[in-house]
């Protein structure tokens, strides 16, 4: 997570002192990539729309030109993704402040606001991308700023982020800021090319702060504790004159850093006691704990030997934190350093803490959180990882604009009492595909006829209509846009999908927000189920399924002016016929709650079925069935044909 202030810290002192950071042409190298930090930073860079849900396509083609870029300048990249937070469970603090702030903004979002909500699928569709593209690609378990400073420590070669963490971390060839990373304009030099930008060293930093290269874990630590007493340590008094002007209470980042400069002659335990006895009317056990807490974060910063330089050269599975390795076998080891498991299915947070950090998404706060229509869901992930006696699992979400904690007890009944954590891949797939469908709702006969890699979805699609109630329009919204993404990427055609930018973001619906936010939760926590399970369901192709402003654009049409949308291509009417009879399909206790909402959907969407003339029944079809070939992701123009008509009695 950094050191808060320093990135900006820097910038501004590199206004007035061109030493900070030295001017390269980078090419013909290792690289070590923060993937966690690189797949939000290319989104954003990007521009594209972050509160409708999720670009998911334009984003795959960013992060496409990103590596064929570096592969033109012969950049070797190894790509490293964090795992969530570490056995010590020290930056929590900094992460619930991170999640209230969000929450604080969901408010000015809805009114259009670009104010940074990465919609749920970013890191999985960034991770599939790198598969397709065959890039080296590992998962830590746990956050990833040792194992990428170590590694790229022993490659000798520099690292590639954003995360001023690297700042403090001592690596022979230094860190590639990643704004200044000029990928987009690549220069070429003779027959080979390469990318401008700018390289930091632990040397510079220290020789600009007259600061020994040993304190800066010490000088980090203390600007990131959040023990009020040392938060109240007036550093600003300490700010030599003359010095430059910085950002965002940056004077207190300087005051520090020339106070510490001040004692290059005195160790690290001498350093800290004497930051210690800056704190006044405080008791010394509780200066002794602050001491502790000090000592520890600045074993963040300790780099261990690398468990990852084997895992990209010869396929070795990295060893496991010694507090967690009894509860992990080896199949998942396997698959969570190779990213197979999703991001937060297997990391401390469940193992170690108990704790499930839920994604805040921008919808109506007046509403319940869209990611309590899923929990069923992750309390059987939960029991399968945990088992029924695991102890509960503390969830952080929204309630309204607050952020709270809630206790969820993980399940185990039905087939998933015949797996176990370590039996999933040796399972008989039937065994495991019945977990996953008992636990959507789901009767196996109702995927036929879809296509293997849709039935995911599909079956998320009839969980989501029984547990959300959505209105007709969003489902067929919904549907119209995966059938499109569907056969657009049968044919690598994009029309009207492909370089949609949101320069003039526009407010949207809250409670339309909150609905397909739902379906995309429900689809998140179900596919870490899948992956979990082993795969009894193909995965879905991520970026081809849900475009944000596209559906809801659709949705709008169908709401507003009740159009029927005349479609042309039977490939489109074929499979949107079948994925919306598997979706209306009866679920397995439809007659014993022939009132409940999936009926009155059902009902509602009956005349999409049932037509008294045979000949009526193939053209209002044709008129009804939603979407065209060619649907576009947001642009101003429609390239659908929409006509309004009343309906024949």
């Amino acid at each position: 997570m950094g050191v808060k202030g320093l990135w900006s810290l820097l910038e501004d002192y590199s206004k007035t002192n061109s030493e900070i950071y030295e001017d390269i042409h980078f090419r013909d190298s290792k690289l070590v990539v923060d993937g966690s930090i690189l797949a939000h930073l290319l989104y954003k860079m990007a521009n594209l729309d972050q509160n409708h849900g999720g670009e998911y396509l334009a984003f795959q083609a960013e992060v496409q030109t990103f590596f064929k870029t570096l592969d033109k300048c012969q950049i070797k990249a190894k790509v490293v993704i964090d795992g969530g937070s570490g056995p010590s469970d020290i930056k929590l603090n900094h992460r619930m402040d991170r999640l209230r702030t969000r929450v604080k903004r969901i408010p000015d979002a809805l009114k259009g606001g670009k104010r940074d909500f990465y919609a749920l699928f970013t890191t999985t569709v960034f991770e599939e991308t790198l598969n397709d593209m065959k890039v080296p690609m590992a998962r830590c378990f746990g956050e990833a700023d040792g194992q990428l400073a170590a590694l790229a420590r022993e490659w000798c070669c520099p690292v590639l982020s954003r995360d001023s963490d690297f700042y403090i971390y001592d690596l022979p060839e230094g860190v590639l800021p990643l704004d200044q990373f000029q990928w987009d304009s690549v220069k070429p030099s003779g027959a080979r090319s390469y990318i401008s930008c700018k390289r930091y060293t632990m040397s510079k930093f220290c020789a600009l702060f007259n600061i020994d290269h040993q304190l800066l874990p010490v000088f980090a630590a203390l600007a990131g504790n959040d023990y009020d007493n040392l938060r109240d340590v007036e550093w600003a008094r300490y700010v030599p004159a003359g010095s430059p002007k910085v950002r965002f209470g940056g004077d207190r980042l300087v005051g520090l850093l020339s106070w510490l400069g001040a004692r290059t002659d005195r160790t690290t335990e001498d350093t800290l006691t004497a930051a210690m006895a800056l704190t006044h009317n405080i008791s010394q056990q509780a200066r002794t704990e602050m001491r502790t807490e000090v000592q520890n974060a600045m074993l963040e910063y300790r780099l261990p030997s690398s468990s990852l330089r084997r895992f990209f050269s010869e396929g070795t599975i990295p060893p496991l934190p010694a507090e967690i390795w009894s509860w992990v076998p080896e199949w998942v080891r396997a698959s969570l350093a190779r990213g197979d498991l999703g991001a937060n299915i297997l990391d401390n947070d469940i193992l170690v803490h108990r704790r499930k950090f839920l994604r805040i998404q921008v919808e109506c706060s007046n509403l319940q959180s869209s990611n309590l229509t899923s929990w069923p869901i992750r309390q059987v992930m939960y029991g399968l990882l945990l088992g029924q006696g695991g102890g509960e699992v503390e969830e952080v979400d929204r309630d309204g604009l607050e952020l709270v904690s809630v206790k969820v007890r993980p399940l185990v009944q039905g087939a998933a009492q015949t797996l176990r954590l370590d039996s999933p891949p040796q399972a008989d797939r039937a065994v495991r595909l019945q977990v996953c469908l008992e636990t959507l709702g789901v009767e196996e006969e109702t995927l036929e006829g879809v296509p293997a890699h849709l039935r995911l979805p599909v079956a998320v699609t009839c969980y989501w209509l029984r547990r959300a109630s959505p209105e007709p329009t969003l489902l067929k919204a919904l549907l119209m846009v995966m059938v499109q993404g569907e056969l657009n990427r049968r044919t690598g055609g994009t029309t009207g999908w492909q370089g949609v930018t949101c320069h003039n973001p526009q407010p949207l619906d809250g409670v339309v927000a909150h609905s397909f936010n739902q379906w995309q939760a429900c689809l998140k926590d179900a596919s870490q189920l899948n992956l979990l399970l082993s795969k009894p369901l193909p995965e879905p192709h991520y970026a081809w399924l849900y475009q944000g402003r596209l559906v809801h654009r659709r949705q709008k049409q169908l709401q507003e002016r009740e159009p029927e949308v005349i479609v042309q291509d039977d490939q489109f009417i074929s499979l949107y016929r079948r994925l919306l009879g598997a979706v209306t399909q009866p679920d397995p206790g439809a007659n014993r709650r022939t009132g409940g909402p999936e009926a009155q959907l059902r009902a509602s969407m009956e005349h999409l079925h049932l037509n008294t003339q045979e000949e009526e029944e193939e053209e209002e079809e044709e008129e009804e069935l939603g979407g065209a070939a060619g649907l576009d992701q947001g642009s101003d123009g429609s390239r659908v044909e929409v006509k309004s008509r009343r309906r024949k009695q």
